[in-house]
């Protein structure tokens, strides 16, 4: 009524009853769409708060958390981006890793606090949304404002993002994060804690850090059959060393390793005050054997509520029978979670485990994998390698969050 009486009072006299009936009518829509937009990127459909939650996805290559990123990209009240930190290390080759976490904390400060202007040392003056690493596997990127292919609230498609959302502005990348209640990052280029503390420290973020952590087995594996791709990557990582190249994977895997136990230690043996209560350890094995139930409780770490769209496509996604793509490694598909879990038992040679479990001891150690001891043992699969022995003495969240429980 009011919007009818504004159009009577203000437009002129010109306009007939049809064209007001018409401006009304699209008024309206305008209303109706803008309400719908608050309440699908809302958790539980309320709108967003005011005070905006950043999370870090921190993990290693192949640990799974191109899944457990899509987990969060997925969910209607995330804007997701994969790897930013790729940009400033393809842009740095001849650095390392130690040298360019400035960088990159820089990069992702700015980032979330949906500032994209940080991408002008790393990117070309005619960039698109599209010159963003992955950016085809962020569901904020396939979704008004930067592309209507993906209705909000929807599961969107990454072939079909490809295909249709390509080239557009990039000044729609910004547009689109400031909509949303949550920025979720995802990192494998961080070795340690320390590098991120003026960001948890930072009153203008809320950060919060998943460190998503993988039996070193089934990582190695996984790097084998995807060698190609870390090209760029191991010699920055082992910081340009001369490495023999059967050599290069066992020094690579035993700095992840290293760097598992550094973040586990910073955040859960007498951890600063402002980290308490901001980091989480999941271990990928538990979210393959109960993954709604670990992504329940992840999601209630930062804030998110599930969905039932969300369960719907997680139980899908790990309950399938789809074949990994070696030449596609980041392709998330629909797989028998357990099985992929636990792939590396029946295919790698039992003298790679060993040398694996010699690098990474420590960090098996204390993340609860259990090693074997041959290969009789490697190729049981009744005999489980991921229970604690002592369940209550596994505390995955630190002091003051809710324990998870392990499957």
């Amino acid at each position: 009524i009011i919007l009818k009486l504004a159009c009577v009072l203000w437009l002129p006299p010109t306009l007939n009853f049809s064209n007001i009936t018409v401006m009304l009518v699209l008024q309206g829509a305008a209303l109706l769409m803008v309400y719908n937009w608050h309440y699908q990127l809302s958790p539980g459909g309320s709108s967003p708060p005011d005070r905006k939650v950043h999370v870090l996805l921190l993990s290693s290559w192949r640990s799974g958390s191109s899944f457990l990123g899509q987990v969060f990209s997925q969910h209607p009240s995330v804007f997701y981006l994969m790897e930013p930190a790729w940009h400033v290390w393809s842009q740095l080759r001849s650095s390392n890793a130690r040298t360019l976490r400035m960088a990159v904390r820089d990069l992702m400060r700015s980032v979330y606090q949906c500032d994209f202007s940080v991408m002008d040392s790393y990117m070309p003056n005619d960039r698109k949304t599209s010159s963003l690493f992955m950016w085809y596997q962020s569901r904020a990127l396939c979704s008004p404002p930067v592309c209507y292919l993906t209705p909000f609230g929807q599961i969107t498609n990454d072939d079909q993002c490809f295909e249709e959302c390509a080239g557009r502005s990039f000044e729609k990348v910004e547009k689109a994060c400031q909509i949303y209640s949550h920025v979720v990052l995802k990192g494998t280029r961080f070795f340690e804690l320390g590098s991120l503390y003026p960001l948890l420290q930072d009153p203008n973020l809320d950060l919060r850090i998943v460190h998503l952590v993988r039996d070193p087995r089934a990582v190695y594996k996984s790097r084998e059959e995807s060698a190609l791709s870390f090209k760029m990557d191991n010699p920055i990582v082992l910081e340009h060393k001369a490495v023999p190249q059967a050599e290069e994977q066992y020094e690579v895997m035993q700095e992840i390793c290293q760097s598992h136990i550094r973040i586990k230690e910073q955040a859960t043996q007498d951890p600063p005050p402002f980290l308490k209560g901001r980091y989480k350890l999941v271990r990928y094995e538990d979210v393959t054997r109960n993954p709604l139930r670990e992504i329940s409780d992840i999601y209630d770490f930062v804030g998110l509520k599930m969905t039932n769209k969300m369960e719907a496509w997680i139980y899908n996604m790990t309950h399938g029978e789809g074949k990994s793509n070696v030449q596609n490694a980041f392709q998330i598909i629909s797989r028998n979670a357990v099985q992929v879990s636990q792939a590396w038992r029946t295919i790698l040679p039992h003298n790679k485990v060993k040398r694996i479990q010699e690098v990474c001891k420590e960090a098996m150690s204390m993340l609860n994998y259990r090693t074997v001891d041959s290969e009789e043992e490697q190729k049981r699969l009744d005999m489980d390698l991921y229970m604690p022995e002592d369940p209550e003495e596994f505390i995955w969240a630190p002091a003051g969050t809710q324990d998870t429980e392990n499957s």
